[in-house]
């Protein structure tokens, strides 16, 4: 069993919508992510889709889009992105998904000798971005729904190889502590995943080892729109 991860699919089978408009690298995404998913996936692995899944803005618009990451190889664990509007409550989203795809939410999943747990996390306090008056509360909010995945992962295999998902990057390029690198460390995840940024951010990015603890960007255009394979 191997672990892929690819995230920021920005699927839109409801209403169209041509992401060539963010570059001609886009263009045509979807189709050349399926065909290196289905040459490099088996449905014995596991690959982790840390958010941004559809531009649907409601759970009925997100059905054909959800259809088709269910028909692809592998398990597949979806978290929730900044963009994912659609996204309801656990039980509403889990009743749209197949067999061989999970949603993480507060929740973790086991594969095997690996355990998978993460959140959608937030802007962190030094993102030029972050505003006290509005962002601390969901940044702390979300660290406790953090913790609380952690913790369902350590409760249910304390010995087993953590992989983190998170949409937001958990920290700035040099790796300085947020809350979210704080609980990635104190649980002992052994690599973490992270979408949200494009274009000029990409290089720019948290990548490598910081403080024990492998973070990897992996939005599609990010990776080439081909699921990479973790190393762990």
């Amino acid at each position: 069993m191997k672990i892929y991860a690819i995230g920021d699919l920005h699927l839109s089978s409801f209403s169209p919508k041509p992401m060539d408009i963010f570059g001609a690298h886009w263009d045509g995404h979807w189709e050349r992510i399926k065909k290196s998913w289905q040459s490099l996936v088996s449905e014995n692995d596991v690959i982790l889709l840390p958010g941004d899944l559809s531009w649907a803005m409601r759970l009925d618009e997100a059905k054909a889009d959800l259809k088709e990451i269910c028909a692809m190889p592998g398990k597949k664990v979806l978290l929730k992105g900044n963009h994912d509007f659609w996204w309801g409550s656990l039980a509403q989203v889990n009743a749209l998904l197949s067999g061989s795809a999970f949603a993480l939410q507060n929740n973790c999943f086991q594969f095997g000798e690996y355990m998978i747990a993460g959140t959608r996390g937030w802007l962190f306090p030094t993102n030029r971005q972050y505003k006290p008056e509005t962002d601390e509360k969901i940044y702390v909010r979300e660290a406790a729904r953090l913790e609380l995945s952690l913790s369902c992962a350590r409760s249910k295999a304390p010995d087993a190889a953590l992989i983190g998902m998170i949409h937001y990057p958990p920290s700035d390029s040099e790796g300085s502590p947020t809350l979210f690198t704080d609980l990635f460390e104190k649980y002992g995840a052994r690599h973490v995943v992270y979408g949200h940024l494009h274009s000029a951010y990409i290089s720019g990015a948290l990548s490598g080892n910081i403080r024990g603890v492998d973070y990897s960007l992996v939005s599609c255009d990010a990776i080439g729109f081909s699921p990479v394979m973790l190393n762990v």
